[in-house]
């Protein structure tokens, strides 16, 4: 099998290969499928500059040129679906019913982005609400911010690299990107195509490495906004090295459902199923404490482990695959500790408990205590928790004391109770007879807490990248 490549792109040109080298390794079979190279310090340096220099030359490209770029960006994706599919299954181990969906939804966010081009709207003010705004009148319109500094994780790292690419030029902003260390070979081939589909070389330079790369990148005063999909402690992190920036963070989640006694158990076991392990449970809104009424505790649990059974774990590029692997063998260990411990407090396993190698057969606890880190912190992997309540305030309460809060499913036939949830949680999004587990990628997405700063999606990221300006017209 030949290698690929992935390497950094700076002032217009992939890098040469003398530099440090990096294995990539496909988790599920452990083959070595490429090799990446590490940019070094003074490449970062230069990647900061060309953007910081092509500032200007971006802002100037038209909106509608920058709407027919992106648009044709996803165009050629949608050519491209199964290779691009494939890559992420190979690189990531997540299923290719999956991948192909992470690809469906790159070319929705590329063409959204494209889309919201168009929509850099401003307003006229009239200045003689006040006094001393006589014949004065002031309008606003939007502009660039400048340089976006893209930081992007693993687990959805072609569509989160959308998500923040696509916004940045859609806004007329130069991207400097640093994806995951464990994806680059589909950051590599997303660049590819970009290039293809018209996106200017001045627009975008990508840096690999780890985590001095990004420190060297955020903490940059030529950098305008910071835009991270990661963890609490990097998060912190970039906020006391970043200095005055505009920092968006999509962090974190320890996601909760409710499901009432009231609700369709089928519905609701099936979907907490489906969107507990989906990605082996690597997403910030992946199921993972279900929050069940005593009266039914017991019929929705043996559903859900019913639907749980039939989860086929294997080889993520075999069609018929539900859950794949972990990012690696270390995650799968880490997930291995925390079952154990919350077994060792009281709880009971249902399904599941198994590793081989970075796979861990889909989990199903019972009744963990609170003090458990599959309770309490976020998981990452698949593991679900069920746990009994008396009362909705009571669930209420439990779901909601967490130092996350991105989002929550409630399952219910009572309108009421739907909204006493939704307004009572300290949460970015409540999906009423869903689990947390869902997204569309033109909504607003994000948190509160440790769970985030600003919200994604295309129309949300472009006003978060772009700044409003004011011109005043004072009259005789």
């Amino acid at each position: 099998m030949e290698l690929k490549i992935a390497n950094s792109f700076i002032e217009g040109e992939w890098l040469s290969t003398d530099r440090e080298q990096q294995d990539i390794i496909n988790p599920f079979s452990n083959e070595k499928i490429g090799v990446q190279y590490v940019a070094t310090k003074d490449d970062v340096d230069r990647a900061l500059e060309a953007s910081y220099k092509s500032k200007t030359e971006i802002k100037r490209i038209p909106s509608s040129t920058r709407a027919k770029i992106l648009k044709n960006a996803a165009a050629l994706l949608q050519e491209r679906k199964e290779t691009f599919a494939k890559i992420l299954s190979s690189e990531l181990g997540k299923p290719l019913k999956n991948t192909l969906d992470e690809v469906d939804r790159s070319i929705e966010t590329l063409e959204l982005s494209g889309e919201e081009a168009k929509r850099l709207h401003g307003e006229t003010l009239p200045g003689d609400v006040s006094e001393r705004g006589v014949n004065t009148i002031a309008s606003t319109y939007r502009v660039p911010v400048g340089v976006v500094a893209a930081v992007t994780p693993f687990n959805a790292p072609l569509n989160l690299v959308c998500h923040k690419v696509g916004p940045a030029f859609a806004g007329g902003n130069v991207t400097i990107l640093k994806p995951a260390p464990q994806t680059t070979l589909i950051a590599t081939a997303l660049l590819e195509l970009l290039f293809e589909a018209g996106f200017p070389k001045s627009a975008i330079n990508m840096v690999l490495g780890g985590v001095e790369v990004g420190q060297q990148i955020v903490s940059d005063d030529r950098v305008n906004i910071i835009s991270f999909t990661g963890g609490i402690i990097a998060s912190k992190n970039i906020s006391e090295i970043a200095g005055i920036k505009k920092q968006l963070f999509e962090l974190g989640g320890n996601a909760a459902t409710i499901v009432h006694e009231d609700a369709n158990l089928n519905r609701a076991a099936t979907q907490c199923a489906r969107t507990g392990y989906s990605n082996s449970g690597q997403s910030c809104i992946s199921v993972q404490r279900i929050y069940v009424h005593e009266k039914i505790v017991d019929e929705f649990t043996e559903r859900l482990v019913e639907e749980v059974a039939k989860l086929k774990v294997g080889d993520p590029l075999d069609p018929t695959t539900d859950v794949g692997t972990l990012v690696d063998e270390n995650a799968a260990n880490r997930i291995m500790s925390w079952i154990d411990e919350a077994v060792k407090a009281g709880a009971e396993i249902l399904h599941g408990g198994q590793k081989n190698g970075a796979s861990v057969v889909p989990t199903v606890l019972k009744n963990p205590p609170k003090q458990a880190k599959v309770v309490c912190e976020e998981v990452f992997g698949p593991i679900v928790s069920v746990i009994p309540f008396t009362n909705l305030d009571d669930a209420i309460a439990e779901a909601d004391n967490s130092p996350f809060g991105l989002q929550v499913g409630i399952f219910t036939n009572q309108i009421d109770l739907a909204y006493k949830v939704a307004d009572e949680m300290e949460v970015g999004g409540v999906v009423i007879n869903g689990t947390s587990n869902f997204r569309l990628d033109h909504w607003p997405y994000g948190g509160v807490k440790n769970s985030g700063i600003g919200r994604e999606g295309p129309r949300y990221a472009v006003q978060e990248m772009t700044e409003s300006k004011m011109i005043v017209l004072r009259m005789d």
